[in-house]
């Protein structure tokens, strides 16, 4: 096929020139406390700070194609400290807050990270891990407090301390790792998802222009946190990379505090989760905030409700356009600018022949049948491959499209509409939850036999992690037992991961080789939920 050539990096390319280009003077982020702390950072100073961490960080030895793992919260250090790994060329595995000391040891372990650079708050967590770390050689807090890091931990400021203000960035390649992002998968750990800095390039063109349609001087706000992808897709590369200027908000979440920020602020581009605006769409005092700054309202994650969009059109003039990609691409399919909006799809490629519905040849489907959904392997914003399993890319590709886990059919107009998973993973508030990591920690409890982990349909989540269990003889569930099941998955991994549901079960509908039928339990659901 004819791939864009305008998508594809120059052989010679570092992601962080995208940001040095921009005026050293202009506000590239607003960070607000939920407490009212409130601090702001010009592309001049941003830039400045990456320098004296990137040279610290080589002054520890760290060269490029080392593994950093970085966890911390929504914060100008965070990007600092990315701005410096990628200058370095050094690999950043993006990791939430929320994860636990099985999921860090699991992720340093396979990447054989070199270091890792952890808010002071969430030191006691990696302090947990208790196997061993061979590779790992440096341990890097930030907002150092030795009360809360323990011995062994570097504080990341002082490392700053005495480098150069313009530390220059290596001369890596397209094909360079810059990204290894661990996404979850339908059995077994989660899979390490290598993205380039050629990825990054590719990213930018498509994302940032022809959807978020962010312009220089813009004010953005996307709310998705340091350690998932999401991030690096809208707060940081789209935001950073156009010259805006990013609002950062590190409170908890409010329907009416969102609303009389974006009115404060005066928002022009808006991204958030279905979730979100959904919880904003049902805020009482809705008509009372003035958005007419907004200029552009994304969604992705998830489909978005009809009734949503419909209310924000009639309160605020604006269309939520919708948007689909994955941790494995960039955005792939939306609602793009300029296209009229077909509310209730997903939208269309983002050009013609990226993405097709495809049979299990591989070939694209008719209109109105229903396929997978399938991304041309020549895209330029194609993750490279899996780290260490090189052979996963190609057993999850048909023919010439790698297939993405979701089905859908499009119609003669070249429109998307979302028929479901292809598979047991499940979507949940923008999070995507495999049931092996849940099933697994349920499976340590002393009381439970066999269980099973599906998405349960819900109004406001999109779909939540529902548990079934059987308990070993002689115990009965009681609701008591199903809150201490839920609290016990808090403990063994990240808590957006527990069962919001749990039902009791005598047994597990199964095949005839005895593998469980979660088909069968999603599809009951589902059924339940239309009742």
């Amino acid at each position: 096929m004819n791939t864009n050539q305008q998508w594809i990096a120059p052989e010679l390319y570092n992601l962080t020139s995208e940001m040095e280009r921009h005026p050293k003077d202009r506000i590239a982020l607003k960070w607000l406390q939920g407490n009212g702390n409130y601090e702001e950072i010009t592309y001049g100073a941003l830039l400045e700070q990456a320098s004296r961490l990137a040279g610290g960080l080589a002054g520890l030895g760290l060269n490029q194609g080392d593994r950093v793992l970085v966890m911390v919260p929504r914060s100008i250090i965070a990007y600092v400290i990315y701005l410096a790994c990628l200058k370095l060329g050094l690999a950043v595995i993006p990791s939430s807050e929320m994860l636990r000391a099985k999921d860090l040891s699991y992720r340093l372990r396979h990447s054989e990270a070199r270091a890792i650079i952890v808010w002071s708050e969430a030191c006691g967590e990696v302090n947990r891990i208790a196997e061993d770390l061979p590779a790992l050689e440096h341990r890097l807090s930030v907002s150092g407090n030795s009360d809360l890091t323990g011995p062994g931990w570097t504080d990341l400021e002082g490392l700053m301390e005495g480098q150069p203000a313009d530390y220059p960035a290596v001369a890596s390649r397209r094909d360079d790792i810059a990204i290894l992002a661990y996404t979850s998968g339908t059995t077994g750990n989660p899979k390490a998802v290598v993205h380039t800095h050629g990825w990054g390039y590719a990213h930018l063109r498509i994302t940032a222009s022809l959807w978020l349609d962010i312009r220089e001087g813009d004010t953005v706000w996307a709310t998705a946190a340091p350690g998932w992808q999401k991030w690096i897709w809208s707060p940081f590369l789209s935001v950073l990379g156009n010259g805006a200027t990013g609002f950062v908000y590190n409170g908890a979440f409010h329907p009416d505090r969102y609303l009389q920020l974006l009115q404060d602020q005066g928002i022009q581009v808006l991204c958030c989760t279905p979730t979100e605006y959904r919880l904003m769409a049902k805020s009482e005092t809705l008509p009372q905030y003035d958005l007419s700054h907004l200029r552009c309202a994304v969604s992705a994650g998830e489909p978005l409700n009809e009734e949503v969009i419909r209310t924000f059109q009639k309160h605020f003039d604006i269309t939520i356009r919708d948007g689909y990609g994955q941790t494995e691409s960039t955005l792939i399919i939306a609602a793009l600018k300029g296209e009229p909006v077909r509310i209730g799809s997903m939208g269309k490629s983002i050009a013609p022949g990226i993405v097709e519905v495809i049979d299990e040849e591989g070939q694209p489907l008719p209109p109105g049948v229903v396929g997978d959904i399938a991304v041309h392997l020549s895209m330029p914003a194609l993750f490279q491959g899996y780290y260490k399993d090189p052979e996963r890319k190609t057993n999850s590709s048909h023919g010439e499209y790698f297939v993405t886990g979701d089905r859908a059919r499009k119609d003669e107009e070249g429109y998307f509409w979302f028929e479901g998973r292809g598979d047991d993973i499940i979507i949940s508030s923008g999070y995507t939850i495999g049931p092996f990591e849940v099933e697994e920690a349920l499976m340590k409890h002393t009381l439970v036999k066999e269980c099973a982990v599906v998405a349960s349909p819900d109004e406001i989540r999109g779909s939540v992690v529902k548990a079934f269990i059987v308990l070993k003889d002689g115990h009965a569930g009681t609701p008591e037992l199903a809150k201490e099941l839920q609290d016990h998955v808090k403990t063994w991994t990240a808590p957006y991961k527990y069962p919001r549901l749990i039902e009791f079960t005598a047994e597990l509908p199964k095949t005839a080789s005895g593998k469980i039928r979660r088909v069968e339990l999603r599809e009951q659901e589902k059924r339940a939920a239309q009742q």
